[in-house]
């Protein structure tokens, strides 16, 4: 590991990678030859009859006929009956390589068994729910805090999005300032304040649907990587009563989907410093994966306010929480001292007992394992060997990881420039190519893979050599199938 304790072995030069980024989308697509993509297709209807029968039904009562983002995949969902370590079933029996891990959370692998078996022995006494407090809450502020100095002191909450709407609130009545300043491209969740410039930089309010423009009025945005650009935006600020916060996802936006040099952060904390900015760093993705002292211990560098997701409880449900400086979180507290100004949060079902015990005996489970660094070793292992098949098959594909958190991009929809006098040309071209990472993606579930979205992968403790070796067989299939390979 290039820092004992962590997942990150290497770090991948960003020049580099945005080189080859940017000559993928200078190329014509590279899609699946077109008998093979439907007979890829065929596999979804012969062998999958069982969860398009649901999702066709679901339709009718559900939203796209799915609940969560995630689960929106070509060419119709699959319905998950089982999880276990490395591997997904689904409804109709077939087995699955899970390199989705829940969108990130379960390091440990899907459904990790002497957590498991806590959260049971829980639920035979106390139950998931109580209202009051529970041991098991301050048990897990102990131990993030010890893990995580900068944590001084933890509120937990039901989500991510809810623990960057906590933060902001915290830094505007700390600061008594109000502009927040994101990187383009980066996802904090999706409240109001926060649904502009996702996914692809400089599109501010392009998914702020049904969202009045008065609440993304004092949220703005800066290009990845650009400190200069950082700067010029924080002094703007300065003579229009200053910058409240800096949000950054310290891996790159998109869990590192567009990486950021390596002295990145620590740049980003001295402007922060210089011009009165708290520091928010979104560890939703990268706490307890990247190492248990998160992207922060990596890189060495103190937030003042720090974001949990999922991870903190395990994967368990009601997950997500704000961590930082002792004056900063103690702006959240209730009852006795709710006569003074406090940043009101609520959350019926946050730091329940179920959520805080799981994500204590996770944490514990993480370091008695060493997860972090066998998963970032099987994250090595898998774009190592990506790698070698893109060369392999002359595919204009990029593969790069940060340890654990494992990027494949084969059509570089996220990454098209959009030309404002050729609109209508960019906006074609995006369009194809996303459909061709979605095609992507029912491929390798067709071959036995699961995927986020085609382009982002997981990788666990339950990854081991032959897992990904077996992964590398399955993938090199697809590939061998793409026009002109």
């Amino acid at each position: 590991m290039e820092k004992e304790g962590y997942a990150i072995s290497r770090w991948e030069e960003p020049d580099e990678v945005y080189r080859k980024l940017n000559e993928l989308v200078k190329q014509p697509v590279r899609r699946i030859k077109h008998e093979v993509m439907n007979a890829y297709l065929e596999y979804f209807n012969s062998r999958c009859a069982g969860s398009r029968k649901i999702v066709e039904e679901a339709k009718n009562y559900i939203p796209g006929g799915v609940q969560h983002n995630l689960a929106f995949n070509y060419p119709f969902p699959l319905v998950i009956e089982k999880a276990e370590g490395a591997y997904l079933w689904d409804i109709d029996g077939n087995k699955y390589i899970d390199f989705l891990q829940a969108g990130g959370p379960t390091i440990l692998g899907s459904n990790y068994a002497p957590v498991r078996e806590k959260v049971i022995e829980l639920l035979q006494t106390c139950g998931p729910v109580t209202g009051l407090f529970h041991e098991y809450e301050l048990k897990l502020a102990q131990l993030i805090n010890k893990y995580m100095p900068s944590v001084e002191m933890f509120r937990m909450l039901g989500s991510g999005t809810e623990a960057v709407m906590a933060a902001l609130r915290i830094a505007r009545l700390a600061t008594g300032k109000t502009k927040v300043i994101k990187i383009g491209g980066a996802y904090h969740g999706w409240s109001d304040q926060m649904v502009y410039g996702l996914h692809v930089p400089g599109t501010g309010r392009y998914e702020a649907h049904g969202i009045p423009k008065s609440c993304t009025r004092h949220t703005q945005e800066v290009p990845p990587n650009d400190i200069h650009a950082l700067e010029r935006k924080l002094k703007m600020n300065r003579l229009r009563g200053g910058t409240a916060a800096v949000i950054v996802e310290p891996l790159g936006p998109e869990s590192g989907t567009r990486p950021v040099y390596k002295d990145y952060n620590k740049q980003v904390r001295e402007l922060c410093d210089k011009y009165g900015a708290l520091l928010i760093f979104d560890e939703v993705v990268t706490g307890f994966r990247v190492g248990l002292g998160g992207a922060q211990g990596y890189f060495g560098v103190k937030p003042d306010l720090t974001i949990f997701g999922k991870i903190v409880a395990g994967g368990y449900p009601g997950a997500g929480g704000v961590g930082g400086k002792r004056e900063l979180i103690k702006l959240l507290a209730a009852g006795i001292e709710s006569g003074k100004k406090r940043a009101y949060v609520g959350g019926t079902l946050a730091a329940n007992p179920l959520s805080s015990l799981a994500g204590y005996y996770t944490i514990l489970e993480i370091e008695r394992t060493k997860a972090c660094e066998i998963a970032g070793r099987a994250g090595d292992r898998l774009t190592k060997g990506l790698r070698k098949l893109i060369e392999k098959y002359r595919l204009p594909y990029v593969a790069y990881n940060h340890g654990s958190i494992c990027h494949l991009e084969t059509s570089g929809a996220m990454f098209v420039k959009i030309d404002l006098l050729h609109l209508k040309k960019s906006l074609k071209d995006i369009h194809e190519r996303k459909f061709m990472m979605e095609e992507m993606g029912a491929a390798y579930m067709a071959e036995g893979i699961i995927t986020l979205a085609g382009s982002r992968m997981y990788t666990s403790l339950a990854d081991t050599d032959e897992v990904i070796d077996d992964a590398l067989n399955r993938f090199e299939r697809v590939f061998q199938s793409v026009e002109g390979a």
